[in-house]
Order: structure tokens, then sequence, then C-alpha cells
């Protein structure tokens, strides 16, 4: 079982998955404590996890709200915002590069076009803005079919009566929409989060962490030292330190959604025995 192996390789020093292994006990771990590459990594995993599933959030709950409406067009519009998640990475990145290519791409020869300088969308300063942009535009069609089936589950009799007692539109939906899918908020953020802390295609096809690390995130910096630095024991332990945090990630959810559960039900029954009580 690779989790299992990566636990057991994470306590060697070995440069390939052939070679001879040396036990280090927790010396692999110890050396990840003083590894700014690591932390470096890790910060730049949350920048990046953390900016693109908000961006998601935002976007795919406010596209759901649009899609929601019925308007002609609508059942085109809805199979249309699909695309983008059903598309290969590899051809997203690929159509991508060309779109933002500096010299011949479409987005440049427009921003040209109107008198401004070219952009260099991967360079130093802007290659992490533009991975997470890349990643909200693959991944919120996701956000967006998850809270569109939510919204279908909103009896409609809730928001006329809503409107009967002169509630508008924001009103409406502070009031009515986000508590009804409150649950599943917090449950889209968990699984994004977790998708996003550990996404290593788009943003390693797209940069390859470069230029000078900006964007090497943790599960590249994981992927450089097993595949291509072959140090097997110290990617091991990399990628324990990953799943470890995740681990931790979805306890403390756990933890608060199981709380909020258990709260609402003592509070539905107190309501229940006192209104019997009367």
């Amino acid at each position: 079982m690779p989790t299992l192996l990566a636990f057991q390789y994470s306590f060697y020093e070995a440069k390939s998955f052939v070679s001879s292994a040396k036990y280090v006990g927790l010396g692999n771990f110890e050396k990840i404590m003083h590894d700014q590459n690591f932390w470096d990594g890790l910060g730049r995993t949350i920048v990046y996890a953390g900016a693109s599933v908000a961006l998601q959030m935002v976007l795919g709950i406010a596209i759901a709200l649009v899609l929601n409406q019925p308007f002609k067009g609508n059942q085109f519009l809805r199979g249309a915002t699909v695309v983008p998640y059903i598309i290969p990475v590899v051809v997203v990145t690929i159509g991508w590069e060309w779109i933002l290519d500096y010299d011949t791409g479409i987005v440049n020869e427009f921003i040209a076009a109107l008198g401004f300088s070219r952009v260099q969308f991967l360079s130093v300063d802007l290659a992490m803005f533009t991975s997470i942009m890349l990643s909200t535009w693959a991944w919120t069609p996701f956000v967006t079919l998850v809270f569109l089936s939510g919204l279908q589950t909103i009896p409609d009799e809730l928001y006329e009566s809503a409107m009967l007692d002169g509630a508008g539109r924001w009103r409406q939906f502070v009031s009515i929409t986000l508590p009804s899918l409150k649950e599943l908020i917090i449950m889209t953020l968990l699984l994004r989060g977790i998708w996003m802390f550990n996404k290593l295609d788009l943003i390693n096809l797209l940069t390859g962490g470069g230029p000078l690390q900006r964007t090497e995130t943790l599960p590249i910096y994981i992927y450089h030292s097993l595949f291509k630095l072959f140090n097997v024991g110290y990617g091991s332990a990399l990628a324990v330190i990953s799943f470890v945090i995740m681990m931790v990630a979805l306890a403390v959810y756990l933890r608060i959604f199981n709380e909020k559960s258990s709260a609402r039900k003592w509070r539905k029954r107190f309501r229940r025995e006192r209104g019997e009580a009367h």
C-alpha cells in the first residue's frame, strides 16, 4: 500500500526505491523542521489553496444563483458552465499557455492592440497569481454544480413568504439561502481545501515550481524530492507531514461539524419538549 510504504521510507535514508536504505529514525523529520524550502513551500501552498478555494466558492455560489433563475438559454449555460471542469488538465495548461504567451498569445495581442505593454503572465511576480486564476477557472464549475443542486432543495415558499414581508434579494440571500446551504458550504470548503492543498498537476505543468521557486508548493517540493532528486526517504517524510496536516484539518472539521449537529439536535429536542409542556 503506497501510504504505508511512504510511512516506512520516511524513517530511512534512501537514494532510490531499489537501493539499500539506512535507518535514521526521526532524522528526516528533524531535517524538515529546519528546511526553509519546506516552510516556504507550505506557505505557498496555503496561499495557492486559500486564494483558489476562496475564489472558487465566491464565483461558484454567484454563478449558481444566476443559473438557478428561470430565463431563456438557462439549460445551455448550465451545460457550458461544466466545460472547464471536464477538460483534461494537460489540455487546460497547454491551451492557457498559448493564450497567455508573451509574444503570440491572444491576450497579449489584445493588450498590445489597446496600446499597453505586453504582460509576462508567468514572470516572477505574476506566476502565482496566474496559477491561482487558472485553477479558479478550471474548478469553479464543480462548486457551481454542488450549489446549484443545493439551491434546488430550498422550498420556494420560503422566498415567497420573505417577499411578502418586504425582504429584498440580499435579505433573502442572507436569511434564507446562506443558512439553508451552511452545511453544504462547510463540506465544500473542506473538500476543495484538501484537493487544492494537494494539487500538483496544473501548477506543475504550468510553471514546474518556477520561476525562482515562486510557485514551488509543497506537493511540487515533494515530487521534486522523490522523483527528480531521488531522495526517497526525505520525500516520503515530506509526504507524511502533508498527510498529517490534512488529517488534522479533517479532524478539526469533523469535531466542529459534530458539535454543531449535536447542538442543533439538543435545541430541537428542547423546543419540542417545551412545546409539549405548554
